[in-house]
């Protein structure tokens, strides 16, 4: 993935949901106020975080594989956890499953601006990204504290809406980025 699409992709992002945000409708509420103990979030966002994992590990090299002559042990220990995970641990996995989409797919966007010292404003998406991550890494750890910080952003209209402009604003940035390289 080049630099240009990765930049671009990261802004649209941050422009979706800022703009989801600054609507602010009461379906749009309800649905974020719904994510974290969503069943059909679950399946899309764990489903996705778990194959796009297994993938990778399915992908790993030799050097990589310690103790073994393949990936497969590894695969099957993964794949087995994911089934798991969905009997044993139903609460709030749809933002366990979030926050590795999150993790899983910050990898190449960052490998699109490693070592391109060059360009400067590549920092404005990396930027997002390590907050994002961050953010990730928190919300994987407890994941009951988004379900928190939803109740605290609609509790008065105004948070949401200034989330949402916020958001807008960056991504529209980045997007404007995305073409100086």
């Amino acid at each position: 993935m080049n630099l240009t699409l990765s930049t671009l992709l990261v802004g649209l992002i941050l422009l979706g949901l800022g703009f989801l945000l600054l609507v602010s409708n009461s379906a749009i509420t309800s649905m974020f106020k719904a994510l974290p103990r969503s069943q059909a979030a679950a399946i899309v966002f764990f489903g996705a975080g778990a194959a796009w994992f297994i993938y990778n590990v399915s992908s790993m090299s030799a050097a990589d594989v310690i103790g073994f002559s393949s990936p497969t042990p590894f695969v099957v220990l993964f794949a087995a956890l994911a089934v798991l995970s969905f009997i044993y641990l139903p609460e709030f996995l749809a933002v366990r499953g979030l926050s590795v989409v999150t993790l899983v797919g910050s990898w190449p966007l960052l490998m699109s601006a490693y070592g391109r010292y060059d360009l400067p404003q590549r920092l404005c998406m990396v930027s997002a990204l390590y907050v994002a991550i961050s953010a990730a890494i928190y919300l994987g750890a407890s994941p009951f504290r988004l379900r928190d910080f939803f109740e605290w952003l609609y509790r008065t209209p105004t948070r949401a809406r200034v989330l949402g402009a916020t958001l807008s604003a960056y991504g529209l940035l980045l997007a404007g980025i995305a073409f100086t390289y």
